[in-house]
């Protein structure tokens, strides 16, 4: 059967609730556990993608499964390789929910699973599709260093991701003090040495006279960047941040499609955009994105995601890091390895390359509060 015959003929929702080791705290949140939404889409050629938003909690996620039921009826019986057409008609119909928030949240698995099947139908791994430029891409640890933290375990915390194979880091701030977050960095860098690339991430809690204090204090420990120190929303601030510190602003996670990237762009809110899958509404948009970002010079280091971002960062020219985090790891098959410089290799098999380990995941699944259908 031929891709231009393919038709969805199926689709399954299923929500996983994903333990965390031990609650995490940044400057603005607090959870000890994370939700997915697990979209499955059948096709008549045989062929099935997959693709999954998450949440901070259960119950919210429970919110962007029924929205994501209701969006079904847009793609059964369409081909998937339809994606421009699918990706624009399911926005266009949530305008009157609004076209950010979990409406976006929403359309992305749907997005990404067609994509899955479009990779896989031309036996090809995805960044391949979207135009190679590496075939290895460099990965920074993201899954500890949080604020909860103390002295000692920041320093042990370091050590053990050197001992994964990382090469780069990112630590949380938002201490009570600015002082304590510059305890926080000079204790990792110790740890790490000068050779490692660390970032550090303000998760938005931060008033502009303590980011610029903090910034300043910083510049001597040669991060790569400084994550989110204001509000995604105050361009202004995040503007005069950007203009006055050495050390690069990155932000971007937080803004939904191209429209909130390019505004963020075009008020010089960020030197590095960092835009999150599932915000962008699947691969459709997220390489819009990309591609707008590559015409202003500016680095793009998405927003987690590692499985599925993998294929952007290395199809983008501009592309900068992939963020590793370990919460999303049991819902595959397969998993990111890293090598000697601390960079992965892109999986060789079609479509995203990542597969739902079911086996695993069948004792995780939690009931969704949705009609049939």
């Amino acid at each position: 059967m031929s891709s231009v015959d393919i038709k969805i003929t199926g689709i399954e929702l299923a929500a996983v609730k994903l333990p965390l080791e031990r609650p995490q705290t940044t400057a603005i949140h607090r959870f000890d556990h994370v939700a997915a939404l697990l979209v499955t889409i059948t096709t008549d050629a045989g062929i099935t993608g997959e693709g999954y938003a998450f949440s901070f909690d259960i119950e919210r996620m429970q919110s962007i499964a029924a929205l994501a039921q209701s969006l079904k009826k847009l793609y059964m019986g369409r081909d998937p390789h339809d994606v421009e057409a699918l990706w624009a008609e399911t926005f266009r119909s949530l305008n009157f929910y609004g076209q950010g928030g979990i409406a976006v949240i929403a359309m992305t698995p749907f997005d990404v699973a067609c994509w899955d099947i479009i990779g896989k139908a031309a036996r090809r791994p995805l960044y391949q599709l979207f135009g190679a430029c590496r075939s290895s891409v460099p990965i920074y640890a993201s899954g500890g260093l949080w604020l909860s933290s103390t002295l000692e375990e920041l320093g042990a915390e370091a050590k053990k991701f050197l001992s994964q194979g990382f090469r780069a880091m990112k630590l949380r701030l938002g201490s009570p003090r600015w002082q304590q977050d510059v305890a926080r960095v000079e204790c990792v860098r110790d740890a790490i040495g000068e050779d490692v690339a660390l970032m550090v991430d303000a998760n938005q809690g931060l008033t502009f006279d303590k980011a610029i204090r903090l910034g300043r204090a910083l510049e001597k420990f040669n991060l790569v960047w400084f994550e989110e120190p204001l509000p995604t929303w105050d361009d202004a601030g995040n503007a005069a941040l950007a203009a006055t510190l050495d050390t690069a602003i990155a932000s971007g996670e937080t803004e939904y499609t191209r429209y909130g990237v390019r505004r963020m762009v075009e008020a010089r809110a960020a030197k590095i955009m960092m835009p999150d899958l599932q915000r962008m509404g699947g691969y459709t948009e997220m390489r819009k994105v990309a591609g707008y970002l590559a015409t202003r010079d500016v680095p793009i280091s998405p927003h987690i995601f590692t499985e599925h971002s993998m294929h952007i960062v290395a199809s983008s020219q501009n592309g900068l890091y992939c963020e590793s985090f370990p919460w999303f790891e049991p819902l595959f098959q397969q998993k990111v390895t890293l090598d000697a410089e601390g960079r992965a290799a892109l999986p060789t098999r079609p479509g995203v390359g990542f597969e739902f380990d079911w086996d695993r995941l069948e004792s995780l699944r939690v009931g969704l509060h949705t009609p049939a259908g």
